[in-house]
């Protein structure tokens, strides 16, 4: 059975290092900020998150209302509120991260956002037809739906972007 001693390094406040089964080098490290700073900074995410959410819902209702497949209105639409959210997590949300390596992470961010995508796309679609009959309205299936993959997604781009692209 494998131990894994956490400890504090002493250079940096704001790491804690894990070693895990006697490696000397860390293999391992999860960086945390005091809990307000951490709360405050996702309060500035789902701030961000939030005005991407209403560009999202906007132009996907909007691309819906002019004809548009789903799939490909979501894709728009979405891609729309991530450009969005990488502009404003950049420069407020995880603005003491630096802005010197900004294009490697936006493609991180983009890769983030590309599976946010993808698991968005599964859950509009898997859900859009069941619960437009729930709602005896075939055709505004997507709107609930949406909300609920929007739910999901918000997790996984907040944990994966904290902890890769504004680590």
């Amino acid at each position: 059975m494998a131990t894994i001693d956490v400890f504090h390094d002493p250079a940096r406040t704001d790491v804690l290092v894990a070693q895990c089964c006697g490696i000397e080098r860390p293999s391992m490290r999860l960086t945390l900020d005091p809990p307000s700073k951490e709360l405050a900074r996702f309060e500035r995410f789902l701030a961000v998150g939030a005005l991407g959410t209403l560009l999202d819902f906007g132009l996907l209702a909007a691309l819906k209302f002019a004809g548009l497949p789903t799939l490909l209105a979501n894709s728009i639409s979405f891609t729309a509120g991530v450009s969005n959210n990488f502009t404003w997590n950049s420069r407020w949300t995880f603005a003491d991260r630096g802005d010197e390596k900004w294009q490697a992470r936006f493609l991180q961010f983009l890769l983030v956002s590309l599976a946010g995508l993808a698991l968005n796309n599964a859950i509009v679609l898997l859900i859009e037809s069941p619960l437009g009959a729930l709602i005896q309205n075939p055709d505004l299936g997507y709107a609930p739906a949406k909300i609920i993959a929007t739910g999901v997604v918000v997790f996984w781009n907040y944990f994966a972007n904290r902890n890769w692209t504004f680590r």
